[in-house]
């Protein structure tokens, strides 16, 4: 709707309106001004009349009247992480939060721009200023014309935001923080590939494309099987592993819309991997180590949707420094200033990096809460100027604007992983909402929610972390195994440790075979195709009370995604990775043997 005085163009040709549509953004933007169609930001009063507001809350329109009165302070933009959905968590909200509170510290006047309000970040006494507007280049725009920020900053919404960077820097916007660059040198396969190279950090082989064509050629050059992904994308959205010419074929046709400016990237898959995540601070020289977690799900199913561990458990210490030395020196190359997650994988003995985020990760805030130090905070003091200053275990955060108030932080924890306890996030799956939906872990993230266990050993860890997210293990009763033909070997200790924990192991024919040849004491029950009473039978009879069940070669056949979908319907845990069940048997040993300690956060970090 045209605000008032401003009329259509009679008779305007059709041809031109379309021609005008296909401009560019800042085209379109700079015509609108021109003609003098300007938002106006109106308030809402967030007390309802009965006392004065702190925090104006301001929506824009195209009216006559502008209630927004900016201030003359010292100010910082903050955007924010946009709608959750699945796939996206809260944690991002969660640093926007902290950069607030970092900011404030500094005397920083903080608006936060976010068009979600059922955000910690949208509450009325976070930032001093809040914009409900969307994330998009027009709406930022807009608001920074309006207050004029003396900085803004993209890294702590995750994707969103940042795939702004470039654009805002471009209509000159003071990007505090890591340079737009260095985040693009990180998403762009090839200037990511060639620092890697020049720095002889391993990583797997890759390519990326536009075209089914050039994927081709790039998966028949590393070899299948391949992980695909669109560029500048979060929750592993549009990702898949793929395993033959006629999968790849059907997903560039069909999954993505790819283009010079967002290609595909191609990586060679690194099957029956460990993955790890590392978490640091940098202030572009100095480069301070958060925390190395392991994630517990093998390669192949996404970060948000594996729970993961600290400190690290099953990697040796000569592979963590390896990871330490490669995150220092990709933060320095790359000029990082702020948070930056490295993601990493280790097969037959070597530490590859699979990707680098200039920005805040999902891990910060279970990072911060384990060890006690407020990452996020840290880092949006140091995007603002602050610089590190590490001593003897101990982090002083330095700025003039600080003074008195800058905080030191005892490091021990952070740096050495600290093997005094073991704190374990788990996540919440919303299997149970979506009738039919197949319960497998893959590339995708699907998580909605997680929970966080902290425990003298990594069992009391885990099993605190599933009674965070609602999952209940048995103690005991029957447990149902049926694994592919890769993982039957390495079944046999799990299903070993499950009988030493008094369970009835029941199996169908093959993996029933191997335990069977491996000494165990198994049943041999049908798959759904096979007879009558099966496997699905036995569940919604109440006869199974755990079951372990990864998927046969590179899809699930019916009778495996029927057991699955019946261990939803009747709560029945169901475990579809091998290393998820073998932590899920530590967890039930913890709570056998009902050894729990307690100790609150604020006992953690010694408030």
């Amino acid at each position: 709707m045209l605000p008032s005085g401003v009329s259509r163009s009679p008779g305007l040709p059709s041809e031109r309106s379309e021609r005008f549509s296909l401009s560019p953004e800042l085209q379109v933007r700079a015509k609108r001004k021109s003609l003098g169609i300007t938002p106006t930001f109106h308030r809402v009063d967030t007390c309802a009349a009965e006392f004065p507001a702190d925090t104006p809350y301001l929506y824009s329109s195209y009216e006559s009247e502008d209630e927004a009165a900016p201030t003359q302070r010292k100010k910082v933009l903050i955007l924010g992480s946009g709608p959750n959905r699945i796939g996206q968590g809260i944690e991002f909200d969660y640093c926007c939060v902290h950069a607030v509170f970092g900011l404030h510290a500094m005397g920083f006047e903080t608006i936060m721009l976010n068009c979600n309000p059922e955000t910690v970040s949208t509450d009325y006494d976070t930032a001093d200023r809040l914009y409900f507007e969307p994330l998009t280049l027009e709406d930022v725009l807009n608001v920074v014309e309006l207050e004029r920020p003396d900085g803004v900053l993209v890294q702590f919404g995750g994707q969103t935001p940042l795939k702004l960077a470039r654009a805002l820097e471009a209509a000159g916007v003071p990007i505090w923080g890591t340079p737009p660059d260095a985040i693009d040198r990180a998403e762009d396969r090839d200037r990511f590939g060639a620092l890697l190279d020049r720095l002889g950090i391993p990583a797997p082989a890759h390519g990326s494309a536009n075209s089914w064509e050039e994927a081709h050629k790039v998966a028949t050059a590393i070899g299948y099987p391949v992980v695909v992904r669109p560029s500048y994308v979060l929750g592993g959205r549009a990702m898949a592993i793929v395993y033959d010419d006629e999968t790849l074929e059907r997903y560039m046709r069909e999954a993505v819309d790819a283009s010079p400016e967002h290609p595909v990237l191609v990586d060679r898959f690194l099957e029956d991997a460990f993955e790890m995540d590392v978490d640091c601070v940098a202030d572009g020289t100095q480069v301070v180590i958060a925390g190395i977690m392991e994630q517990i799900e093998l390669a192949g199913v996404h970060s948000g949707d594996s729970a993961c561990v600290i400190p690290t458990y099953m990697v040796a210490e000569r592979h963590v420094q390896t990871m330490r030395d490669y995150t220092v020196r990709l933060a320095r190359e790359l000029g990082v200033v702020g948070l930056m997650n490295v993601q990493y994988a280790m097969q037959d003995d070597v530490v590859y990096v699979l990707e680098v985020n200039p920005r805040a990760s999902r891990t910060i805030p279970f990072v911060a809460k384990a060890v006690g130090v407020p990452w996020a905070q840290i880092a949006a003091q140091v995007a603002a100027g602050a610089q590190l200053q590490l001593t003897d275990g101990s982090l002083r955060v330095a700025h003039a604007t600080l003074g008195a108030q800058a905080a030191s932080y005892k490091l021990q924890a952070a740096i050495a992983e600290g093997a005094q306890r073991f704190h374990v996030k788990e996540v919440v799956l919303p299997w149970a909402r979506f009738p039919g939906v197949d319960t497998l872990l893959g590339p995708e993230m699907r998580s909605t929610g997680e929970a966080m266990g902290s425990g003298a050993s990594f069992g009391e860890a885990f099993a605190k972390a599933l009674l965070g997210c609602g999952q209940r293990l048995p103690l005991s009763g029957n447990a149902f195994l049926s694994v592919n033909d890769r993982d039957k070997a390495n079944l046999v200790p799990i299903a070993r440790d499950l009988a030493a924990l008094g369970f009835t192991l029941l199996a169908t024919g093959g993996t029933a075979a191997q335990l069977l040849a491996s000494g165990l004491a198994v049943t041999t029950i049908y798959k759904v195709n096979e007879g009558r009473p099966n496997a699905v039978d036995y569940v919604k009879n109440g006869q199974i009370a755990l079951i372990v069940n990864t998927p046969l070669g590179k899809a699930s056949f019916f009778d495996e995604a029927a057991i699955r979908r019946a261990a939803i319907v009747y709560g029945v845990p169901a475990l579809t990775t091998l290393s998820g069940a073998a932590a899920a048997v530590q967890a039930i040993r913890a709570l056998r043997d009902d050894v729990w300690t307690v100790q609150s956060l604020q006992e953690r970090a010694g408030q």
